[in-house]
């Protein structure tokens, strides 16, 4: 059965998005997923340049279908010695194996029929993501949203398929969901989706010229910061964050710590940067 991207489905996936927050004791994992992902960028992109699929999507589908080994298939995680044998089976087709992983994760994106001129606003993107890894949670267990988007964060708790058609309601996701790895992403200023529009101005306020009146530059050490901000302090800070959150295309870690990309944020709604940058004054 076919789910096809409707109106709902895509306010739905925006929604999840928007009040998406990794449990914190997840942090540091999820920190350390984007840096991986990130430290590999140049040969993600080598897909984008045949396929036109955006590096971060197939940064996230390597994620999870093979834990970023480079010595894997895209498609399913076999080993990129022979062709697949997994679910796709006999992947790629042309060619003599060993495969290269580029030349691999291309044909995995043109098997899905991915290119640069799929969707990829932010709804296309989640839609993309768990369509990849198949429709059974929606399908079979909609109590349960799926963990291959959203596992390490407040939308999910437990339920997952821990073998082909075999499901468990107790059994938990150790894997960090695509979803909440590309929340991080876009929360870092790492990934520019075309739907968002915060996202250009984001990228217009760092362009700004060093030695202008908003100059680019630091705030308060932050290290400073979480030793002298108080409790309230700290809590005011988190709902600010949450506040300018709600607006579209923005989008902020709630940590409580006021820094650059707060400030940013801050300057796109209400014209100004928060009391105390320097690049206010």
């Amino acid at each position: 059965m076919a789910i096809r991207l409707t109106d709902p489905l895509r306010r739905e996936y925006e929604r999840l998005f928007e009040t998406c927050d990794i449990l914190p004791e997840r942090h540091a994992e999820v920190e350390r997923t984007v840096d991986r992902l990130l430290s590999h960028r140049d040969r993600y992109q080598a897909v984008t340049e045949r396929r036109g699929v955006p590096w971060y999507f197939v940064a996230l589908v390597h994620s999870m279908e093979s834990g970023s080994s480079f010595n894997s298939h895209l498609h399913n995680g076999d080993p990129l010695t022979a062709r697949t044998v997994q679910v796709p089976a006999g992947r790629p087709k042309r060619g003599k194996p060993p495969f290269t992983w580029e030349e691999s994760a291309a044909d995995a994106m043109a098997l899905k029929r991915l290119d640069g001129d799929t969707d990829w606003s932010l709804a296309g993107t989640l839609y993309q993501l768990e369509r990849y890894n198949g429709w059974g949670y929606r399908m079979y267990h909609p109590h349960v949203l799926s963990p291959y988007l959203w596992s390490f964060s407040t939308h999910y708790t437990s339920g997952r398929y821990v073998a082909d058609g075999r499901w468990s309601d107790t059994a938990v996701s150790r894997q960090c969901g695509a979803a909440v790895v590309l929340r991080r992403m876009v929360e870092r200023g790492l990934v520019d989706l075309a739907d968002q529009p915060a996202a250009t101005l984001y990228a217009e306020v760092a362009a700004e010229p060093a030695g202008s009146k908003v100059r680019q530059g630091p705030m308060v050490s932050r290290h400073r910061m979480r030793r002298s901000r108080s409790d309230a302090e700290t809590e005011k800070a988190r709902r600010l964050q949450r506040w300018l959150t709600s607006f579209p295309g923005i989008f902020l870690k709630a940590d409580g710590i006021p820094g650059d990309r707060t400030s940013d944020a801050y300057r796109l709604v209400t014209g100004h940067y928060l009391p105390g940058d320097p690049r206010g004054e």
